[in-house]
């Protein structure tokens, strides 16, 4: 059983998930609201030892910023220490490349595996390439989620497998907004990995928003960082493909979706977010795909969003810490 701990007071090699396949407690007080002051994020994991807390809070403090809030994660009789600090600061006072100084001195002491810090306000957002095939709800979800700047991205392409026609709404949506898109016809001799490099090289992370193509193990050491899937079913049950029809035929009385990082084992990645919806007896296969469907869309967009809040973190072999 874990313990937790609670305090009161440019992406793939940050997590690292690609290389091997958080709400915060919000502090009262604090200061006034400023135009001044911009919201940063630290995330710091290290051999757990006495004082990291400390330290780390000395390090904001001593450059005049305040912690807003603090997460803490130690696993029991496990030595490792996980934490995740959102803080406001004054960039004046604390320059960024101050900062990143100041954070690697702490990370070089405490013999850090990971010491990522983000200010969201004044670093680039992250540049995504989104792969769809022929359904459009996760990948209509993302770009209206988008479009309303509900996800701090950069969607550089959409990649799909399926042609769409000129007049089709994603399509239009696409024209208005800039992003190309790119028809590659697959087959089952010619996957066309080597073009979708060639169109992703650019991007912080991909997502595949129900793309049903497996992508190789020779293309995720080549892409060499981190994608994320949605899978329209409770993982590690219902693997593969149909698993709404699997779900239906085993009479399950919960549906679910499951976001997680692509492996090269099927639907085996670490699992960031889940989500799940109560069926029953009266349910019929219809009524399961559209309740997945659903869910799908709103999994898919939480955790792509705790990915560039920074509250993802790997944890032992297959498994993630989520602040």
């Amino acid at each position: 059983m874990a313990l937790t701990r609670r305090v009161s007071s440019s992406i793939p090699h940050f997590f690292g998930f690609a290389e091997r396949s958080f709400k915060s407690y919000k502090l009262p007080g604090g200061p006034p609201s400023s135009s001044s002051l911009t919201h940063g994020i630290h995330v710091f994991h290290c051999p757990d030892q006495v004082g990291i807390v400390a330290q780390l809070s000395e390090c904001i403090a001593s450059r005049g910023g305040n912690i807003l809030g603090a997460d803490i994660f130690v696993p029991e009789k496990k030595n490792v220490f996980y934490s995740r600090n959102e803080f406001l600061f004054d960039p004046v006072k604390w320059p960024r490349e101050q900062m990143n100084e100041d954070f690697l001195n702490l990370s070089k002491l405490f013999s850090a595996t990971r010491s990522v810090v983000r200010v969201p306000g004044l670093d680039p957002k992250f540049k995504i390439g989104i792969l769809a095939s022929k359904q459009d709800h996760c990948l209509v979800d993302l770009l209206h989620r988008w479009q309303e700047g509900r996800l701090p991205v950069e969607i550089t392409c959409v990649i799909s497998n399926h042609e769409r026609g000129p007049n089709t709404h994603v399509i239009r949506f696409l024209e208005r907004n800039n992003i190309p898109y790119h028809y590659l016809n697959t087959t089952k001799e010619n996957k066309r990995e080597g073009e979708i490099l060639e169109l992703v090289l650019d991007t912080d992370f991909l997502v595949l928003a129900r793309y049903m193509q497996i992508l190789s193990g020779n293309f995720l050491r080549t892409y060499g960082k981190d994608v994320i899937n949605i899978h329209h079913g409770l993982l590690p049950s219902f693997k593969g493909g149909n698993p709404s029809k699997q779900a239906f035929d085993a009479g399950v009385k919960l549906i679910g979706a499951t976001s997680h990082f692509v492996t090269e084992e099927l639907d085996s990645g670490p699992i960031i977010e889940q989500m799940v919806e109560r069926v029953s007896h009266r349910d019929n296969l219809e009524s399961f795909v559209q309740k997945s469907e659903n869910l799908e869309r709103q999994c898919l967009a939480k955790a792509m969003r705790s990915y560039c809040e920074l509250r993802v973190l790997p944890y032992e072999e297959n498994r993630t810490v989520v602040f």
